[in-house]
């Protein structure tokens, strides 16, 4: 008895259970692949971003300067610059309305905060699905393997004598479904963690230019407080 047990033969003989296993996971390995580059093209830009931009601003004394220009593009704002924009408009605002320093502060520091949140849902966007798919790819496998394994066994049940050659195909149909589970949960699981590690570290960024501008800020308000009292 000769049994064809190449690859695509072993897939096409499957059952329809089983098959439908493996298009699910292809499917979630094809999308997990896709987000995977497009995630890492975002990283990479707004790191390169964020870089550009500090080294502009703290290489500049002009921050009233650094805010018109980025004005002028206010709809392509991304990452520190839509940060910056969105705690010196606020300064400003809140400026020319009071002259009481804690609520400029405040005022500007909430704005930069709400800036900060916001970019992180742009950036952390779609990573749950690489989570997802890390964590479930392997049991929807390992559900094919034991479907296939189950049917195998249940056909030896019809004949009188059992051969290798009989069963060998079935559990290999079923070790199949748990092999593409794997190879769609370790990439996922492997850029998961790299992205969430680049997410947490770009937030920090984040965090600490709002912190720092929060610092030149109040600068400018107490400078500005002393002269209206002299």
């Amino acid at each position: 008895m000769n049994t064809d047990l190449s690859f695509l033969q072993l897939i096409r003989d499957a059952s329809p259970v089983v098959q439908a296993v493996m298009i699910i996971l292809v499917i979630a390995s094809i999308m997990s692949w896709a987000l995977i580059f497009g995630k890492a093209r975002q990283l990479r830009q707004a790191k390169r971003l964020a870089e550009d931009f500090e080294h502009d601003f703290w290489g500049s004394s002009d921050i009233s300067g650094t805010y018109s220009k980025l004005t002028m593009r206010r709809g392509t704002l991304s990452g520190l610059e839509r940060i910056f924009e969105a705690g010196f408009s606020e300064f400003g605002r809140l400026r020319r309305k009071t002259g009481n320093e804690e609520i400029i502060m405040d005022g500007s520091g909430r704005a930069m905060r709400i800036a900060v949140s916001r970019e992180s849902d742009l950036i952390e966007q779609h990573l749950p699905f690489l989570a997802t798919v890390g964590s479930i790819s392997p049991y929807i496998g390992l559900f094919g393997t034991v479907w296939g394994i189950m049917n195998s066994f249940t056909a030896l049940g019809n004949v009188q004598q059992a051969t290798l050659a009989m069963v060998a195909p079935g559990i290999a149909e079923a070790l199949i479904a748990t092999a593409i589970g794997l190879f769609a949960a370790i990439p996922a699981v492997i850029f998961y963690n790299r992205f969430a590690t680049d997410v947490d570290r770009l937030l920090n960024r984040y965090e600490n230019f709002s912190e720092e501008f929060a610092t030149v800020l109040q600068r400018q308000a107490i400078r500005r407080s002393q002269e209206s009292d002299s």
